[in-house]
């Protein structure tokens, strides 16, 4: 089981989502870590790393 307390968690997630073929599950993770990461060229590179859009409703 996985705790999610810090970017780097939401991060790894991402990248064993990107590693099982599951390219949208990595993508919603690592924009949370983005979210996350209070150094925005540190978000910017976690995004660059997991490129897509965004699969985010906005209400």
């Amino acid at each position: 089981m996985h705790t999610f307390d810090r970017p780097s968690d939401y991060l790894d997630a991402a990248r064993e989502m990107a590693d099982s073929g599951r390219p949208a599950l990595a993508r919603m993770l690592a924009e949370e870590a983005a979210d996350r990461t209070p150094d925005p060229k540190e978000a910017a590179r976690i995004l660059a790393e997991f490129p897509g859009h965004s699969l985010r409703q906005e209400s």
